[in-house]
């Protein structure tokens, strides 16, 4: 790693998930450097002067990741109107498991955060989970369904933060 940052944030922003409380510096660079390791990009958020200890890390996927899908949030965008589709319908009728096989089958799972450290000695990150295609216009779910992750507990989005890092 080129630069080191050095200064912690002051507190805990909004929307960020604590990690680690008592951390250390060493163990967010740790984090850094084996996300650097792992061929994940690694950048400042912008704004921020590169001395402050929070950077995006982007670039690490996870394929057959239906499993964190909000399938309440895709029931309740059906419930105004849709498209049919078999998977949909399925999911409609009380079963996830033909929307999560096509899922897996066309999508990947971009797992994006942004890792900092505070001066209250906290490991934090912020999440920013995304179902991408792997390749456009290969599946047929309507283009306008709500793909989201379902609000992850703490051990999890630390899990997914540690195998982004090439940590787990």
């Amino acid at each position: 790693m080129t630069s080191r940052p050095t200064r912690p944030l002051p507190a805990r922003p909004a929307g960020y998930v604590e990690l680690a409380r008592y951390s250390s510096l060493g163990r967010f660079w740790s984090y850094l450097g084996g996300a650097q390791r792992a061929g994940r990009e690694v950048t400042p958020p912008r704004g921020d002067p590169p001395e402050l200890c929070r950077r995006r890390v982007t670039g690490y996927v996870l394929p057959g990741a239906a499993l964190f899908l909000d399938t309440a949030r895709v029931t309740e965008h059906l419930e105004d109107g849709f498209e049919t589709h078999p998977a949909l319908l399925a999911l409609l009728s009380g079963d996830p498991a033909p929307l999560r096989a096509e899922l897996n089958a066309h999508f990947d799972l971009r797992v994006n955060f942004v890792l900092a450290f505070t001066a209250g000695r906290d490991l934090i990150a912020k999440p920013e989970f995304k179902y991408a295609p792997l390749v456009p216009g290969l599946s047929t779910l309507p283009a306008d369904l709500p793909l989201g992750t379902r609000r992850l507990g703490r051990d999890e989005v630390h899990l997914l933060v540690q195998r982004g890092c090439g940590l787990a």
